[in-house]
């Protein structure tokens, strides 16, 4: 068996099993009612416990997670990680292989062959929530045919009589000098901006359920860095009649920031759920 092992240094989350049970088993199970949702995917300390509240609203019983990336920009194909199983702190998660050739020859995609966080940071979440589940791992492009990805995925699943849910993976706004996005200046007025204006105003075109609008934001305002993955959970809600995205949470990394200031540099995420 090929298994994929981590690609990112250690510290983008822990990687005993323990230490991520007793994170995790923080965030009731009572309410799983979404069959998709969307996460942040930046390093725990940071958005850990907003990226949970996405993938603990998932309903229990899917037979496999398909969990989406981005990062990816318009005119690449869909990239699939091709192995068998992957690495995750409690042992190994078996890649949904039907699933994936049925998707990989309708969408013409490639072998994900790259080192990305999008994904990957989500992979305990997937693999503790759903421990019996199998997984699917895809990267999509931000362009709107991300759209239709993720219908495609509802109707494939459909064909083999497979119960799925779909975790996607997008940050916000990333802010400051380590971004070279400065349009607001720094200090309180910028965050002020980011939290009120320009997430804002991409949450919004989430729950609004137009793609267009999404993809128009992210790409205009620079509010989200994998526009791809939340077009394909849009598509697969639209698909499945989930209904439209709830805001779960809102924050940024200055939440945890010791000092209580604002730093040169920081990222927006937000979790949203579907159904």
């Amino acid at each position: 068996m090929q298994i994929r092992d981590y690609s990112l240094p250690a510290g983008w989350f822990p990687r005993d099993s323990a230490s991520i049970s007793a994170f995790l088993s923080k965030f009731g199970t009572s309410k799983r009612v979404c069959r998709a949702a969307i996460a942040p995917h930046a390093g725990w300390y940071y958005s850990g416990a907003v990226a949970a509240l996405g993938a603990s609203c998932l309903q229990p019983d899917a037979e496999t997670v398909v969990v989406l990336g981005g990062h990816l920009p318009a005119g690449l194909p869909p990239l699939f990680a091709m192995e068998d199983a992957v690495r995750t702190p409690f042992g190994s998660m078996e890649i949904d292989a039907p699933l994936r050739a049925a998707l990989f020859k309708e969408l013409d995609g490639e072998s994900d062959n790259y080192r990305d966080n999008t994904v990957e940071v989500l992979l305990p979440m997937a693999h503790y929530f759903f421990p019996k589940a199998k997984l699917l791992w895809l990267r999509l492009s931000a362009e709107i045919q991300s759209y239709e990805v993720g219908k495609t995925i509802s109707q494939i699943a459909a064909k083999l009589n497979r119960r799925i849910n779909v975790l996607a993976s997008t940050d916000l706004t990333h802010y400051g000098s380590n971004y070279g996005f400065s349009p607001q200046g720094s200090g309180k007025a910028a965050l002020r901006w980011v939290r009120e204006v320009n997430d804002a105003g991409f949450i919004k075109a989430v729950e609004s359920g137009s793609a267009d609008e999404v993809l128009r934001r992210a790409e205009r305002d620079s509010s989200s860095c994998s526009a791809g993955a939340v077009l394909g959970a849009m598509g697969f809600a639209s698909a499945e009649s989930l209904g439209g995205a709830r805001l779960l949470e809102y924050a940024t990394s200055t939440d945890v920031e010791e000092s209580g200031g604002v730093p040169d540099s920081f990222v927006g995420y937000a979790a949203f759920g579907f159904g």
